[in-house]
């Protein structure tokens, strides 16, 4: 009778083994020392760990051309945040390869001897933010939780738990955590052409949208500070290649000839964006380049 019950007991505590290896577990605090930048992430069974990046893009806020009056918003409200000031969540919205996403990180290299630090979150794991801010609250660190590229499709989940976030619940309760996201959409959820016939007019010629509309432009308002970016003229556009150039040393006698293949470049891409400068810059000098 023992014996069955000591291996009855043994399966159990077995069983038990497996259903705890499977259920989530709080989520654990990094080593903060390892890096100024993290990423959260999930595991195939479910467990969430923020990784420290190891390497770091070195730009820096100077070599972000064609971007000022951009810059200086940003900067700004990070120089709030970090000296303990009341400050902003942000959305940088606009073109693809404007310096949406460069500006986020050349701000956490200048700021980061000031204590800022950013926790990289996809959208799909927005709804674990909670556990984050319980990580990081009691840090004397400033906090940017950062979502690059963001967009919604109708009816996801992190939709829902992003707008429950920005109206304060969670992060705004926690003076060391701030919300950049970046977006190609302003509004962050795709629009078609019959919502707008939701659009409402009263007699002394005033629009309102239908609920539709308004529930998609919603949550864009909730980010307190938008900054737009807009596609580079020419001259802006080889101002940006100018400066790549140089970054990665070509002399200045060689930017003359790199001008009109900078713009076949730009027009074989159908942009004139900081990313397709970044690209030519590095085969321009690539090809270019002696010894």
């Amino acid at each position: 009778m023992n014996e069955a019950f000591e291996r009855l007991l043994q399966r159990a505590e077995q069983l038990i083994d497996r259903i705890e290896s499977v259920l989530p577990k709080p989520l654990s605090a990094p080593d903060w020392g390892a890096s100024v930048a993290f990423r959260y992430r999930k595991r195939s069974n479910g467990h969430g760990v923020l990784e420290p990046v190891r390497h770091l893009s070195l730009q820096s806020l100077s070599d972000l051309k064609e971007i000022d009056g951009q810059k200086e918003k940003i900067e700004r409200n990070t120089q709030q945040f970090v000296d303990g000031k009341p400050a902003n969540n942000v959305l940088l919205t606009g073109a693809r390869g404007t310096g949406k996403s460069s500006l986020i990180k050349a701000c956490l290299n200048a700021y980061s001897s000031q204590g800022l630090r950013l926790i990289e979150v996809d959208k799909a794991d927005l709804t674990d933010l909670p556990d984050i801010v319980e990580v990081v609250s009691s840090r004397p660190e400033k906090f940017i939780v950062f979502c690059d590229d963001l967009s919604f499709e109708d009816g996801e989940a992190s939709y829902k738990a992003l707008k429950s976030i920005l109206d304060g619940s969670v992060a705004a309760s926690t003076p060391n955590v701030l919300i950049y996201a970046t977006s190609n959409r302003r509004h962050l959820l795709p629009e078609y052409m019959k919502e707008n016939l939701g659009y409402t007019h009263t007699d002394d010629g005033e629009i309102h949208p239908g609920e539709v509309v308004e529930e998609k432009i919603s949550l864009s308002e909730r980010f307190g500070l938008w900054v737009s970016f807009y596609p580079f003229s020419q001259e802006e556009y080889l101002v940006i290649v100018a400066q790549w150039l140089r970054s990665l040393g070509v002399p200045e006698e060689a930017m003359a000839a790199a001008r009109p293949q900078a713009l076949v470049w730009a027009l074989e891409r159908g942009s004139r964006s900081g990313r397709v400068a970044s690209q030519f810059a590095r085969d321009f000098a690539g090809q270019n380049a002696h010894g």
